[in-house]
């Protein structure tokens, strides 16, 4: 991908488009990077904007419940795209098509179809489109990633996630709530670990008898991905006992041997015969002094930095196009029963 950067030696200027819980954790990140300055809040209930807003000492900010007059008035370099999934193709594509670049939550879009445009707005525009997939910034996953590209070849990659997870009203309403909101994170995790991407996909979605969602909440997935490697998926969210983490529990298998992850703090390794192996170590905090939503400071400066140099940051939207591809892959072989390519 190739974007315009921004070289004014100022700030650059920020608007928060969604005002619900994560875009209440975007703004104390855009007020403490030194190098952004946020500069507008857009909420389809103004009134909660600029409540959020004053409770961060800034009830000067424009607010308004129009995204358009905000781009308009307040001439931004870049919004963050904190709405529900369902409006992020309008709102990224109606920044994009002003010459703004997005910093978007995930996932891109609900559909392939509707991401592959916003893709397409990008490359139009010549301007920088990123999804924070926040769990990459995670110093353990990094050195879980470290230690599995010690293994050697990969031949295959697990993961598990399953949590009794209750209370979000949304994901009653979803035909396959686990595939539609969460597995994204796995997904895209599996790339970042292994370096491989998608070939096709076997995946069956379904509801087990206890479960209180109305819809299919647990699914099973074997991807086939580059270079030979399987990557298989279970997860839930009607999972009684024994929780794994919010990361899910990992193992990796190689040809010098095995890495295990916790999806928190332990990775283990295991070597074959005449191989030794070490786990990595995660890497020190960058933001000891803040207590905030993991990932959001880390994907803000990656973004930052690609604005004003042209370096590609993780998630840029080409990149992520391939983890979405994953979950409408997996979407389509629940439903139809098939292998689907990808």
């Amino acid at each position: 991908m190739t974007f315009d950067t921004v070289v004014a030696d100022r700030p650059l200027r920020g608007v928060l488009v969604g005002a619900g819980f994560i875009g209440r954790q975007w703004a104390p990140e855009l007020l403490a990077h030194p190098g952004t300055r946020l500069v507008g809040w857009v909420d389809v209930r103004p009134e909660r904007a600029r409540s959020a807003a004053g409770a961060l000492g800034r009830a000067d900010l424009p607010v308004g419940a129009s995204l358009t007059a905000l781009l308009d008035a307040e001439e931004p370099d870049f919004i963050v795209n904190c709405t529900v999934p369902e409006a992020h193709h309008e709102v990224t594509v109606t920044a994009l098509e002003r010459g703004v670049s997005v910093l978007s939550e995930k996932p891109m879009a609900v559909t392939l179809d509707e991401a592959t445009s916003m893709v397409a707005a990008a490359d139009r525009a010549r301007r920088l489109f990123m999804v924070n997939q926040n769990r990459r910034y995670m110093a353990a996953l990094a050195a879980y990633r470290r230690t599995v590209a010690d293994l050697g070849a990969l031949g295959m990659l697990a993961s598990e996630f399953l949590m009794p997870y209750k209370g979000v009203e949304f994901l009653s309403a979803l035909e396959h709530p686990l595939l539609q909101d969460m597995a994204i994170h796995l997904f895209d995790a599996a790339r970042a670990i292994s370096g491989a991407d998608p070939v096709s996909v076997y995946c069956e979605s379904f509801r087990p008898p206890w479960t209180w969602y109305p819809g299919a909440c647990s699914a099973m997935a074997i991807f086939e991905m580059t270079g030979g490697l399987r990557y298989t998926f279970t997860g839930s969210w009607s999972a009684h006992g024994l929780p794994t983490s919010w990361t899910g529990s990992w193992r990796a298998a190689g040809t010098r041997g095995t890495a295990l992850w916790d999806g928190e703090d332990a990775i283990t390794v295991g070597a074959a015969p005449s191989e030794s192996l070490k786990p990595a170590e995660p890497e020190p905090d960058p933001y000891p002094e803040r207590r905030r939503y993991t990932g959001l400071a880390e994907g803000l400066a990656e973004f930052v930095t690609g604005l004003r140099t042209g370096g590609l940051p993780q998630g840029e939207c080409h990149d992520n196009l391939r983890s979405l591809a994953m979950v409408t892959a997996a979407l389509e072989s629940a439903r139809t029963g098939k292998r689907v390519p990808i």
